[in-house]
């Protein structure tokens, strides 16, 4: 039987890729994409956890005629424009304590530009792109165009506040009717869409059939994005830009072994996008000759007291200043513990405060402060030999397997619950061994047995620290240090809200 540290993990040589969507750079960042991010962190650390090698990707997305227009209605030069604003989302690696390996890609990077010149023409290479005069309606929110179906009262149910444009023009097309086969025969990977009611979706939609979808624009009206390969009346339209971000940040075409090493890749995305990377962003690959993603990973929209949050509601959350408030992990948990995975959930200041108080300030802060007080004033540690097993082979322990199978499932929030409240290690099983046993009154009376119950509780707070590392991280960091040192934090770790 191998020792802890002889122990091959599960993950041990192996590499794991995943991305977040690249958000646009017209508006500040919001909590729906902190949401994003954060439960895509939570999975690249519990990645590491598992002994992967990963690849973690974000960027911003910076071309298109909402970016154009808004640089003008600002009167700003629209380079200085996007700069600024992707500081603004590279600034999130700090503020949501995100990866410090974590991979920042712009679409205004040279790299970035002629990989999707090279797509394009590959594309076009395979007969895939096409060039016609069209007429549609248009929504400038999602860059999208939209079927009559799809609207409601005339105008995009996710941006009602703004109205359908009609575009007439000349534009290249990329025949995504012709990958209907081909995309249906890829959904017969049964988990390649997370959750299965969102797979179902996408199966729907490509069943009842495609239409291919413009993939340029005419510079003389929106010049703001790459330039399409060989004609200079032409810039590519937003999303077929935008996508290739995906294996521009892997070395594609420069570096295949890069490339290689990487693909292919777990994507995370919003509800609203499922069309776009589970449909057209697969048979743009399929185009080139790219093996299709690995997953789709897609959550629900955040709202607030149970409205949609929106610029025009005033109900837009900024994660700047709610981690200003209440801490960068504060955030966090409520993101990954009280949002659920694949659903819709409500997020408010209210809710945050009350969350904040019962599970972080009363519930993990109170039960490390309280068995810490218990074990320095007695001198009463854990043996050093213990944390060599405790650091290098968490996986064999019972409790664990629950939580672990929770984050495969990519079900954050239940690993949550099992850390909080489900697992018999949990904050809430040791407050109770706390008040059922009491330790620190049965200290005087008979140390042996109040030192053992002091150390069960020890040695299970460590292993929640290690549990918390992918949720977490700071938090968790600071905790395995007070009980590895046997020492009081010199304040509480979630000082109370009134």
């Amino acid at each position: 039987m191998p020792s802890p540290s002889e122990k091959k993990l599960p993950g041990q040589g192996k590499t794991f890729y995943l991305t977040t969507t690249i958000p646009y750079v017209n508006a500040d960042p919001h909590i729906g994409f902190a949401l994003e991010i954060v439960q895509a962190d939570a999975i690249a650390r519990y990645k590491k956890l598992l002994g992967y090698e990963v690849f973690f990707n974000t960027g911003t997305d910076e071309h298109g005629v909402k970016i154009y227009r808004k640089s003008q209605e600002l009167k700003i030069d629209i380079q200085k424009y996007v700069d600024d604003g992707a500081e603004k989302f590279r600034g999130l690696k700090k503020l949501l304590g995100l990866s410090d390996d974590l991979n920042f890609v712009r679409t205004t990077d040279e790299y970035h530009q002629k990989a999707a010149q090279e797509f394009w023409r590959r594309c076009l290479a395979a007969g895939d792109i096409y060039k016609k005069n069209y007429k549609i309606k248009y929504c400038v929110g999602c860059e999208l165009e939209k079927t009559d179906s799809e609207l409601v009262d005339g105008k995009c149910p996710l941006h009602p506040n703004l109205t359908m444009e009609i575009i007439d023009e000349e534009n290249y097309f990329f025949r995504l009717s012709k990958f209907k086969e081909s995309l249906l025969k890829l959904y017969e990977k049964t988990d390649f869409v997370i959750p299965s009611f969102r797979f179902n979706e996408i199966k729907v939609f490509v069943e009842r059939g495609l239409e291919d979808f413009s993939i340029s624009r005419l510079k003389n009206k929106m010049p703001w994005g790459v330039q399409v390969p060989d004609d200079p009346d032409h810039v590519m339209y937003v999303w077929f830009d935008a996508f290739i971000n995906y294996i521009s940040a892997i070395g594609w075409p420069g570096d295949m072994t890069k490339f290689k090493k990487w693909w292919p890749v777990v994507q995370f995305a919003g509800k609203d996008q499922i069309r776009q990377q589970a449909a057209m962003w697969q048979a743009m690959l399929m185009s080139v000759g790219i093996e299709p993603s690995k997953q789709i990973v897609i959550h629900g929209f955040i709202t607030s007291g149970g409205q949609k949050m929106s610029k025009s509601l005033g109900n837009v959350m900024n994660p700047y200043d709610i981690v200003a408030e209440y801490g960068t992990d504060a955030l966090r948990y409520y993101l990954l513990a009280k949002i659920p995975s694949f659903e819709d959930g409500d997020f408010t200041m209210e809710k945050l405060k009350d969350t904040y108080n019962a599970d972080l300030a009363n519930g993990l802060g109170n039960l490390v402060s309280r068995i810490l007080r218990m074990s320095t004033s007695n001198n009463i540690g854990l043996p050093a030999r213990e944390f060599e097993i405790l650091d290098k082979d968490p996986f064999a322990y019972a409790p664990y397997r629950e939580y672990f199978s929770a984050l495969a499932r990519y079900e954050i929030n239940k690993a949550c619950e099992e850390i909080w409240f489900a697992s018999e290690i949990s904050v809430t099983m040791m407050d109770k061994l706390i008040q059922t046993e009491q330790p620190f009154k049965l200290i005087k009376t008979d140390f042996d047995k109040a030192k053992n119950h002091i150390q069960i509780v020890l040695r299970n707070v460590y292993r929640i620290g290690k549990m918390l590392e992918p949720i977490l991280p700071d938090t968790a960091r600071e905790i395995q240090r007070l009980i590895k040192t046997n020492t009081m934090p010199e304040k509480p770790l979630f000082p109370r809200k009134d």
